[in-house]
């Protein structure tokens, strides 16, 4: 199957599931272009990515949601960040002398903290341990010990393509009987585990669900497209600067010669401000405070 950035929702007709497929292939590419970061590392990321996307199908929400795995480890930091509108972005830390290859290897005492950022409203975060063999099981493990519907994740990523499957349960309407909404959900998880990378990777929507659900009837809804953005900004930037305090801004750009530079570390923009553009920042912030009394 060619490159493609896209998430694609699905739903069982006759059972209170529903399902999402995402594939970020470009956009994956455009994060591991600015970063040269080794192949197991290239890999979670690519799951972080995918697991991000599917999460942000699951809540209604205008903002960021931000997935963030931590570690004292050999890989310290994951995360991804995506939008309401599918904008990602994502980065990694990891030590110079990076040995291992599995999620527990690398991020052996992982904890992994799920933020919802609105633009309007309180911030909220959920925080899982990284338990199990891989990203889609303590994925699975946070639905499971939390109050939300019970949700499963199948991911996989190789540093050229990203991707992801999701299951999950929706509250009682077609199926009233408990017994018999068990029974479906597992019958097609058990379906879904049959789906192996090259399936993943290789097949079209359609055709992956009509492997593996011929017998169900399952409606594909229409492509949604997902894209890198980087959310930097020579604004928020200045902004950074201005919450240092003008005195601690002006010593440090005694100190860098005359000029200070903020490198973004997601996609390497750099920001450059000179004397006259601090001046004219902490001038501008002065104005805005003034005009708040």
């Amino acid at each position: 199957m060619a490159a493609q950035d896209i998430t694609q929702r699905f739903l069982f007709e006759n059972a209170d599931v529903r399902g999402e497929l995402v594939s970020a292939d470009q956009s994956y590419r455009e994060i591991l272009a600015k970063h040269p970061y080794p192949q197991p590392v290239q890999a979670l990321l690519g799951e972080m990515l995918a697991a991000a996307v599917l999460l942000s199908t699951t809540i209604k929400f205008d903002g960021l949601l931000i997935l963030q795995a931590r570690s004292s480890g050999p890989l310290s930091t994951l995360m991804v960040e995506c939008s309401s509108k599918q904008g990602v972005r994502g980065i990694a830390r990891y030590a110079d002398d990076l040995s291992g290859e599995s999620l527990h290897e690398l991020m052996p005492d992982g904890v992994l903290a799920i933020t919802i950022d609105p633009e309007k409203g309180q911030r909220y975060q959920g925080i899982v341990s990284l338990e199990g063999g891989s990203l889609a099981e303590s994925l699975g493990s946070y639905f499971a010990n939390s109050e939300q519907l019970p949700t499963q994740f199948r991911l996989h990523a190789d540093g050229r393509v990203a991707r992801g499957f999701l299951l999950q349960a929706l509250p009682a309407d077609r199926q009233k009987d408990e017994q018999e909404r068990a029974d479906t959900w597992a019958h097609l998880n058990v379906l879904a585990d049959t789906i192996t990378a090259e399936e993943l990777i290789g097949l079209d929507n359609e055709t992956l669900l009509h492997r593996l659900y011929h017998q169900e009837e399952v409606r594909l809804f229409d492509a949604q497209p997902v894209h890198f953005e980087c959310s930097c900004s020579m604004e928020r930037s200045g902004n950074a600067l201005v919450s240092l305090g003008q005195d601690d801004v002006l010593a440090l750009l005694e100190e860098q010669g005359g000029e200070i530079t903020v490198d973004c570390q997601f996609c390497n923009s750099r920001y450059r401000f000179d004397e006259p553009a601090v001046q004219a920042l902490f001038a501008a912030a002065a104005e805005h405070a003034k005009g708040l009394h």
